[in-house]
Formats: structure tokens, sequence, C-alpha cells
């Protein structure tokens, strides 16, 4: 089931003229203790029609807070909303904290981490960078900030305070389209061709055990080609896309298994211990057959990047038609995002409790 739990607003913080950063506070119920880089999944209704969306948590681990960053978007009702009614004192539904964008702190050692942020894509980043700092204190970070200008810059202060506070440790690199720069390496976008000469004199790339990518996924898959293009393994890229950042699902791949019969499938779907079994079309996902027949299956972005809505198919085959978010060992587990699955077989039975 998809549990939700009350957040008190504490503070409203303008970050940019576009962005805000909330501070929430636990109510009742729920565990919202929360590792770095992962996100919070909130509802609201909008004239009678539910809202789901996800925000990543920008405070570190240490700060004893728990805060995310909402960037206003275009057409965004919830984000809209966020930035300009959003006061103190009222309450939000969320999620427990979910998302695996990050890796296990090992205070002992000494490592090197870079990251590549664009726009609102720095929220996670932020939480980040931040815990690691304090939970490795002899470790290093490289921070690549992309954005349109000065003014659009999130958390700018923070990431300037941050620098001081670890002199030698923590280095950020703004690169900005319109604004001009000292250095005209630090304009423009980052692509190949950027990142081949960020490395050839700004950042030592052998010297990388990890790097974190977030931020619009043309953005991300250019910047994962150049570090495995300078010697970075698969295993060393961590990616978060943006929900914002998808217009919608995919368009349906074609498969020779769609031109057999058209029946309708036996579905039986698992949430929280509740097993329900019903026919289902060939051309619905496994999540909305699942919220159709009253299951209250889990989800939020529905464009297959937050790995919300994720299930195990126990029995016959599904079409994964876009996957932002799961590892590739989970899905030869047997792991799918529901809501761009579609059934390709007479038989499905799939659990989201696994």
């Amino acid at each position: 089931m998809a549990r939700f739990f009350p957040l008190t607003v504490t503070h409203v913080d303008k970050t940019t003229r576009d962005a805000v950063a909330v501070t929430l506070e636990a109510r009742d119920g729920g565990d919202f203790s929360f590792k770095q880089g992962q996100y919070l999944t909130f509802k609201r209704d909008f004239d009678g029609t539910e809202i789901r969306r996800s925000y990543s948590i920008c405070s570190g681990v240490q700060e004893n807070k728990l805060q995310v960053g909402i960037k206003r978007v275009a057409d965004g009702a919830f984000s809209e909303w966020a930035n300009t009614e959003l006061q103190p004192g009222m309450v939000i539904d969320a999620m427990e904290p979910m998302g695996r964008f990050y890796t296990a702190l090992e205070p002992d050692r000494a490592k090197s981490y870079l990251a590549f942020a664009g726009g609102s894509g720095i929220t996670p980043v932020l939480s980040i960078l931040k815990t690691v700092l304090v939970a490795e204190p002899q470790s290093r970070f490289t921070l690549v900030y992309a954005n349109r200008s000065v003014s659009s810059i999130m958390f700018r202060e923070e990431l300037e305070d941050l620098k001081n506070q670890h002199m030698g440790r923590f280095n950020v690199i703004h690169v900005l389209e319109t604004d001009a720069q000292d250095i005209e390496l630090f304009q423009g976008r980052v692509d190949a061709d950027k990142c081949a000469a960020l490395f050839s004199g700004w950042i030592d790339i052998e010297d990388v055990d990890l790097a974190f990518i977030c931020g619009p996924e043309p953005m991300m898959l250019a910047i994962a080609k150049a570090l495995q293009d300078h010697g970075l393994t698969k295993d060393q890229i961590k990616f978060e896309l943006f929900a914002s950042a998808q217009t919608g699902r995919l368009e349906r791949r074609k498969t020779r298994r769609d031109a057999a019969t058209q029946a309708a499938v036996e579905a039986s779907v698992t949430v929280d211990g509740i097993s329900r079994t019903f026919e289902m079309s060939r051309d619905a996902t496994v999540l909305e057959a699942a919220l159709e027949n009253a299951l209250d299956a889990p989800h939020a972005c529905k464009a297959g990047v937050c790995s919300t809505c994720k299930c195990k198919v126990i029995e016959g085959e599904v079409e994964m038609v876009v996957n932002h978010a799961l590892e590739d060992y989970e899905v030869r587990a047997g792991y799918v995002l529901s809501c761009q699955s579609y059934p390709l077989t007479d038989r499905l039975v799939v659990t989201y409790d696994a």
C-alpha cells in the first residue's frame, strides 16, 4: 500500500525566483530518517484530482532536518502551488523516503567524488556532498553545476559556504549558458567536448572513485559516455533523472507478440498482502490495471523515473518501455516499473511486496 503520512511545513525559503527549499517535520507516524540523495513523494488534491510528485531531499543526514528543493516548472500544478502558496504551518502528505541515489559511507577511507548537476538536479547532490564532507573527513568532492544564468543557481550561497568550510576538499565549477564567465570553458552547455576539456585540465578523472549525475536525460547520457570514455566503469557512475524532464510515457514499442491474440490478460496483483485477480487489457500498464481494480499500488511520477511503482514479475512476461530507475541486476531478478510495463503473456502474476 502507498502509505502517506502528514508532514508539517516549518520553513519555506526562496533559493531563486523560481525555487524554494521547504523544511518539514513529521507529525503522526512514518519513519522519515533518510539516506543522502533520497526523495519524498507528496500527494495533494487539486480541484478533485490527486497529484503525486517526487522531490529530492537536499539536507545532509547530520543536519537533523528534513528539507526538499522544489523548482517551479511550466504547467506544474504542484510546483507552482509550492512556490506561490505553500506556507509554514501547512500540512503535506508524503511517503517515507525512497531512492538509491547514494553510496555507503566509509568514514575511514579517503575517496574522491565527482558530481554533475543540472538546474534542480542539485537537490539530491547537495544532500550527498553535505553528508559526505562530514561523514568522510578525508574524502574530496568536486561538483560541476550547470545552469542558464547566475540568477538560476539554486543554493548558490550555501554552496559557497560549504566551499569555504571545506577548503581543499570541496570544489565547485559553475557552467552557465548565458552569463559571461572569466574562463570561456565555463560557458555554454555541458556536453562531451566540455567534459573532455574539464578532464584535461581541471578534473583528475583517474583519481575519481565515484561519479554522480543528476539532470535532464540528454545531459546525463552525454556526461556518462564521456566518463566511460575517460576510464570510469559503469559501476562507478550513479544516475538520478528529474521526473520533470519527462514529457510523458514514450510510445509503446511494437513487438511480435502485439500481433498475437488481443484477448484480455488474466492478472493477479499483490499489494500490501492483498491479492486480487482480474482481467486486464494488453494496452494497459500493470499500474493502470491495479489502480482500476481498487488496489492502492504505490506510484508517483508515472514516467519510469522515480522507481516508486517497482514490482516483481512472478509469472508471465511484460514489456517495460521506459526504465530510468532500475539497475540491471534488478531487471534480471524480475523487477519492473509497473507504470511502464505492458503484459505480453495471457497470464501475469506480479507483487509489489517483494
